[in-house]
């Protein structure tokens, strides 16, 4: 399955203009927090949830939340994409992939996840 997701730079920056790290804390880990350095990184991993929870198919509600899906990075810089174990399980995910850019006023992100699942 395959999930995109595209936001508007400056409705982040408005975002944490208004809720500071209080608004970040509630789409990102302490960890995750702390690889953000600026409103684009945090547009950038906010669309990477959103097409997480695209390509599982439910979006971000009861069945899998922000704090669900767990962004890192490489030690190139490249990101990185996890699940809890909780939503591996429940969706049967085998592999996942995330690309994030950044382009004029947006950032966009797709993710690219496997299931056994699908396969039945």
């Amino acid at each position: 399955m395959i999930g995109i997701d595209l936001i508007k730079l400056d409705r982040m920056k408005r975002f944490i203009e208004r809720f500071g790290d209080r608004g970040l804390h509630k789409f990102l880990s302490e960890n995750e927090i702390l690889l953000v350095k600026s409103y684009r990184n945090a547009a950038g991993f906010w669309a990477a949830k959103e097409a997480c929870s695209k390509a599982l198919g439910c979006g971000i509600g009861s069945e899998c939340g922000f704090h669900d899906i767990i962004l890192s990075k490489t030690q190139k810089g490249a990101p990185l994409i996890t699940l809890s174990e909780e939503v591996t399980q429940r969706f049967g995910v085998t592999a996942l992939s995330v690309s994030i850019t950044h382009d004029g006023d947006y950032a966009i992100a797709v993710v690219a996840l496997e299931s056994y699942l699908l396969l039945r």
